[in-house]
């Protein structure tokens, strides 16, 4: 499966706007089976009071669906959606056929006043596309293991971000130990450029079952990684060396949703 991760400067508080800017970008991208961009990738990271949300959903999965068709290519992104009260981090997964994924961010960042605004998810989702079992997250639960462990219910794990510089080591760190400890191979795709609170270089990369980055962006820059996601290979590594039969047990369930 061959995946492209764009590492987006996101205009602040501007949906339409940016998803104008990411028309250019998807008619020049090519060919690929997934599409990601980063978290809150309609508005930046819109934690406070005032800051720009989506009011619904329709116009952006309306603009996902149309692209995922046309490109016959998966699309995934976050966005910071109106929910009632209050708002939810809501990363799409949508499949060429128009079907819509989701998942809510677990770990919401206090730190940067998500929790205020916001309202955790609940459940831990895996979705099943072209044979490649992706886990969802955002951002900040990185750094949360036992959520994220691999008990052999997915192939990748693929998390979106609005991950500052300031915190640049961690977001590098945690993207090649959870590829490691899971045996899987991490799609990590983060933004550039500055939002009233953060400035972002990026790091966007991907990286395989051994730790190794198979492709990365370079800093400050708005650019595509891409890689091909190999089912052979990584499931003769965990055959050869089966460490997750090792694993502790935790008391968590998934969620599996169907992208057909």
């Amino acid at each position: 499966m061959k995946v492209k991760l764009f590492q987006q400067d996101i205009l602040w508080g501007d949906p339409e706007g940016n998803r104008l800017r990411l028309d250019g970008v998807l008619a020049r991208a090519g060919d690929a089976d997934l599409f990601v961009f980063p978290e809150m990738f309609t508005t930046g990271f819109a934690t406070a009071e005032g800051a720009t949300v989506e009011e619904n959903d329709t116009a952006v999965l309306d603009w996902m669906r149309s692209w995922a068709e046309r490109k016959n290519a998966a699309l995934a992104g976050s966005v910071a959606l109106k929910t009632g009260a209050k708002c939810a981090n809501r990363l799409f997964f949508v499949t060429p056929e128009g079907v819509a994924a989701w998942y809510d961010k677990r770990h919401l960042f206090y730190y940067g006043g998500e929790g205020t605004r916001f309202e955790p998810g609940e459940a831990r989702v895996v979705v099943n596309y072209r044979g490649v079992r992706f886990l969802l997250l955002v951002c900040y639960d990185l750094r949360f293991p036992v959520w994220i462990r691999n008990r052999d219910d997915y192939d990748a794990i693929l998390v979106v971000a609005n991950w500052p510089d300031a915190r640049a080591l961690a977001w590098n760190t945690l993207l090649q130990a959870r590829a490691i400890e899971n045996q899987c191979y991490v799609l990590g795709c983060n933004r550039v450029g500055d939002d009233p609170a953060c400035k972002y270089t990026g790091y966007t990369k991907i990286v395989n079952p051994y730790g190794e980055i198979i492709s990365s962006v370079p800093d400050h820059t708005e650019a595509w990684a891409e890689a091909e996601l190999d089912l052979g290979f990584l499931r003769a590594y965990s055959k050869n060396f089966p460490v997750l039969e090792n694993a502790d047990e935790f008391e968590l369930k998934t969620t599996f949703r169907n992208t057909r």
